[in-house]
């Protein structure tokens, strides 16, 4: 088991209608991350949910997408019904909700880039992150990075975020393991 602190703190990554079943940007099988974090909820004193908070006119958005940087079909629009959070997905009233991709010239993959997130954490005494949400192979392999550099354990909640190219996941997972980042299962925290 993995027991949970005071000093930790539960970031959940851009799980929004868009990145969902039907979204325009869906993970495969992404509804799945929803049931293991409502489950770890409680277990957290303090929890973050990031969102692509996306103007409508953003550079990542193109006419005929090619799935990568700078090339992606519009998703999660300020305002719009797809940057909402799924209706199954508990969101706290305290919790601290983390805009990202905000800035029109720029993306942001982490939720740490322009969002003063690592210094919000620091003061709030935070020592570990645990990472869930979507996507592994992008804003949570991103997520998970920056939350390294900036000096935080960090470990990832495995059954609680999938990959756009699912056939990645080991990859990435081999990745953030290089880096000290560990695994748990939702399962495992009390």
């Amino acid at each position: 088991m993995t027991e949970i602190a005071y000093t930790d703190a539960l970031l959940v990554v851009d799980v929004q209608n868009d990145f969902c079943m039907g979204g325009s940007l869906a993970v495969p099988d992404a509804d799945l991350v929803i049931r293991p974090i409502n489950s770890m909820l409680l277990a957290f004193s303090h929890l973050v949910f990031s969102r692509d908070w996306h103007p409508a006119d953003h550079c990542s958005f193109s006419d005929t997408p090619e799935y990568r940087d700078g090339s992606w079909p519009s998703h999660c629009v300020q305002y719009s019904p797809g940057a909402e959070f799924p209706h199954d997905l508990r969101v706290p009233v305290d919790a601290l909700i983390v805009d990202k991709g905000t800035l029109l010239d720029k993306e942001a993959y982490s939720i740490f880039e322009d969002t003063g997130l690592a210094d919000i954490l620091r003061k709030r005494g935070i020592l570990r992150v645990f990472v869930a949400g979507l996507a592994l192979d992008y804003c949570v392999k991103a997520t998970a990075l920056d939350a390294v550099r900036e000096g935080f354990s960090v470990v990832l909640v495995e059954d609680a975020t999938l990959a756009v190219v699912p056939e990645q996941s080991d990859a990435v997972l081999n990745e953030l393991h290089s880096t000290g980042v560990i695994s748990v299962r939702s399962d495992s925290i009390s």
